[in-house]
């Protein structure tokens, strides 16, 4: 979990230098809801295969399922949330959302790769 919340720390300061000091904008102003919002599902993510590897190894595969199939549930509802509310740039905004979803995704994917080698 540390892993995440540096990594996470570490984007915010580029995301928050690359929106301040880039002429052009390529970063949607809600830019920072999507960090945010990344940020909550990769610690529910990580409890949950916490939780997985705990009890049982052999449910942990079921339990990393479930949080892939949250993760993507999750994130359509935000996205339609934010679509409903009607937004100035959409497709920025879904750019920036995928842009960081596959920034998450390879980065749990790593993270739980170095765990599973070493057990």
């Amino acid at each position: 979990m540390l892993r995440t919340l540096i990594a996470t720390i570490i984007l915010g300061i580029v995301l928050f230098l690359v929106q301040r000091y880039l002429p052009f904008p390529i970063l949607h102003p809600y830019i920072w809801y999507i960090l945010i919002f990344f940020f909550g599902l990769s610690f529910f993510a990580h409890r949950l295969m916490e939780f997985g590897l705990r009890n049982n190894r052999e449910k942990f595969v079921t339990f990393y399922i479930s949080t892939i199939v949250g993760r993507i549930i999750l994130s359509l509802v935000f996205i339609g949330l934010f679509l409903y509310q009607g937004l100035t740039d959409s497709f920025l905004f879904v750019t920036n959302f995928f842009a960081l979803y596959l920034f998450y995704t390879c980065f749990e994917i790593y993270g739980l790769y170095r765990n599973l080698r070493r057990d």
